[in-house]
C-alpha cells in the first residue's frame, strides 16, 4: 500500500500509487510521490518512468476527509504544497514520465497526467476537475495541456468529465487500450524510450520543458492563490463539509 517503485530492465522505473479506496492522497502521500519521482529521475540506471495506479481508478485528488479532520489550515496547506511538489516532480523528473491511466482521473490526478510526457489510457478512463464543487480551484493549468482552451473552461465551470477516447481525438492521450493491456503497453512504450541513448533522452526532456509556452509551476501557483482566497472566505470549508457529509450518508 502507498507509493512503490519497481525497476525493470532495461532502465524502466514503475511507480505505483496504491492508496485504497480511491487513490486520494494525503498531504504526506503527495510529498512521498514527489520524492519517489525525483529520486527515479536522479538514478542513472533509470531511463523512463511509468506512473500508474492499482485499484478502482488512477487518482481522485486530495484526501478531503484528512483536510476536514485537521484543525485550522494545516492539512490544507500541506495538501497544496504536496500537490505542487508532486505535479512539479512529474514535470521535472529528468527522464520521460508515461502516465498509464485507468478509471477515474480527477482533481490532483489531472495535475499528474497534465504534466506527464506521454499519456496512455484504458478504455474506461475518464478525466475531470470537480474543484468548483469542492470550493477550490487549481490544475486548470494542467487540464489546458490535455484539452483545448474552451473545453477546459467548460470543464472547470460545469465539472463535466471527458473520456479517454475524447482525449485521444485531441491528441493528448497517445493510445487507448483495453484495461487488461494498459500496464504492459505503458511498460512497452517506456522500454522503447529506454532503449535510446540515455544522455540524449535526458537532454530532450530538458529541452522540451525549456520551450513550453507556459510555465506550469508558476501558472499552478497562481491558481492556488484563489484556493486560499476561497478558504479564507469560507467557501472551501463549506463545500468540503458538504462533500464529506454526503459520502457518509451514501
Amino acid at each position: 500500500m502507498g507509493i512503490s517503485t519497481t525497476l525493470h530492465r532495461p532502465g524502466v522505473a514503475e511507480v505505483v500509487m496504491n492508496v485504497p479506496p480511491v487513490n486520494a492522497l494525503t498531504a504526506r502521500g503527495w510529498q512521498d510521490l514527489a520524492d519517489v519521482l525525483l529520486t527515479a529521475g536522479r538514478d542513472p540506471a533509470v531511463r523512463a518512468v511509468v506512473l500508474r495506479s492499482e485499484g478502482r481508478g488512477f487518482n481522485a485528488g486530495v484526501d478531503i476527509k484528512e483536510m476536514q479532520a485537521a484543525e485550522g489550515h494545516t492539512a490544507l496547506l500541506g495538501a497544496n504544497r504536496g500537490c505542487y511538489a508532486a505535479f512539479a516532480a512529474v514535470y521535472e523528473c529528468a527522464v520521460p514520465v508515461i502516465a498509464a491511466v485507468h478509471g477515474f482521473c480527477l482533481g490532483g490526478g489531472i495535475g499528474l497526467v497534465g504534466n506527464a510526457d506521454i499519456v496512455v489510457a484504458a478504455e474506461d478512463a475518464y478525466f475531470g476537475l470537480p474543484e468548483v464543487d469542492r470550493g477550490a480551484l487549481g490544475a486548470a493549468t494542467h487540464l489546458a495541456r490535455l484539452v483545448p482552451q474552451h473545453l477546459m473552461r467548460a470543464m472547470v465551470y460545469t465539472c463535466r468529465t471527458v473520456t479517454a477516447a475524447e482525449l485521444h481525438r485531441h491528441g493528448s492521450v497517445l493510445e487507448v487500450v483495453p484495461a487488461a493491456d494498459l500496464r504492459d503497453r505503458a511498460l512497452e512504450l517506456a522500454g522503447t524510450i529506454a532503449a535510446k541513448d540515455p544522455y540524449v533522452i535526458r537532454r530532450a526532456k530538458e529541452s522540451l520543458n525549456g520551450i513550453d509556452p507556459v510555465d506550469p509551476k508558476r501558472s499552478y501557483r497562481f491558481e492556488q492563490g484563489f484556493t486560499f482566497e476561497l478558504n479564507l472566505a469560507g467557501a472551501g470549508d463549506r463545500h468540503r463539509a458538504a462533500f464529506v457529509a454526503d459520502k457518509e450518508t451514501t
